[in-house]
């Protein structure tokens, strides 16, 4: 393989000194008072044997990489996708390249993650924290680097965080069944106690007890895959004939139920109507399209990058910053 070509390099070609060379890769030639000449010359050599700037050692030099890290539960994941993509855009616009990761919300790779963009001296960290995560991001503010929570929150610790008020969001969903006239509406949900989850669960426990109707939920593990959690879902449909409506908090169970309900021969509305979480592009291509959540993944990016920008050029200190966005019920043919 070639040998990376260095300023060390082109320096000698040119015979130049490597400040020179440095000032002119750098944009500086005029502030050294290089001559426009000499510049160009420069410029055209580097271009010509391809020379590509070692990100690793300028950012030794300068104490800034330019890149942002940002942790997931999972990048494949249609609501962790569309924020990514979004923040690609927006960081860019202020001149910073994002580095994502998926956490498998697995604390362990969580924080070796975390560590190895530590070693690469990455200058922000924008996290959808796992569980037990609080003594690493409390390491990482102690060092001053700029931290935003995204998506769920840490309650023991004060963070910079960019939220959703997931609790009016089913909330509303809740009641939107039960003005359509559905009886036992059944919610269907993550055993977790992260807080996005415990929000949407009492949304939904707020909605049925101000109607006076009886609660119906189960809960599931995370990490399983469509096939494994289809079976728990027909025999919880079928155990509970009556239910005549569904919430589910996530795109992936709503998936999911969406293949339990066709295996039992139920029909959508009208043996059972049904709302996701986390809309996406799919809900509006089954048929009945499907009615459901929606997160601002824009609005949420834009607050995360604003909060970010303020933090890498010290604009923010002391008390910590927190935004609460909220949802919007995308009504369609399930419900």
């Amino acid at each position: 393989m070639a040998k990376r070509a260095s300023i060390r390099d082109i320096a000698e070609a040119m015979q130049v000194s490597i400040s020179t060379i440095s000032a002119v890769l750098n944009g500086k030639a005029a502030e050294r008072r290089i001559s426009d000449p000499l510049r160009d010359k420069i410029l055209k050599y580097a271009k010509q044997i391809n020379y590509q700037p070692n990100m690793l050692a300028r950012g030794l030099r300068t104490g800034k990489s330019n890149i942002v890290c940002m942790l997931v539960e999972d990048i494949s994941d249609p609501f962790f996708a569309a924020i990514a993509r979004e923040m690609e855009k927006q960081m860019a616009s202020i001149g910073y390249k994002i580095f994502y990761s998926s956490t498998e919300n697995d604390l362990d790779i969580a924080q070796s993650l975390i560590q190895t963009y530590r070693d690469r001296q990455v200058d922000a960290y924008i996290i959808a924290p796992t569980p037990g995560l609080e003594k690493t991001i409390e390491s990482l503010e102690a060092e001053q680097l700029p931290v935003v929570i995204f998506d769920r929150n840490l309650p023991k610790i004060e963070t910079h965080n960019v939220l959703i008020d997931n609790l009016t969001g089913t909330l509303n969903a809740t009641r939107q069944l039960v003005e359509s006239g559905r009886k036992n509406i059944a919610l269907v949900t993550l055993d977790s106690k992260q807080t996005q989850m415990m929000d949407r669960l009492k949304g939904y426990q707020d909605a049925i007890k101000n109607e006076k109707q009886k609660p119906i939920v189960l809960k599931l593990n995370y990490n399983r895959g469509v096939d494994d959690i289809t079976p728990q879902l027909k025999d919880f449909f079928i155990k509970n004939a009556s239910i005549d409506a569904i919430l589910f908090t996530t795109n992936y169970l709503t998936a999911s139920g969406l293949k339990a309900l066709k295996n039992i021969g139920k029909s959508i509305p009208n043996d059972v109507a049904v709302i996701g979480y986390d809309d996406n592009t799919n809900f509006s291509l089954y048929t009945p399209t499907i009615t459901a959540v929606s997160q601002p993944t824009k609005e949420i990016v834009v607050a995360i990058k604003n909060i970010l920008q303020k933090l890498l050029t010290g604009k923010i200190k002391g008390k910590k910053e927190t935004v609460l966005l909220p949802t919007t019920l995308i009504q369609r043919e399930s419900s």
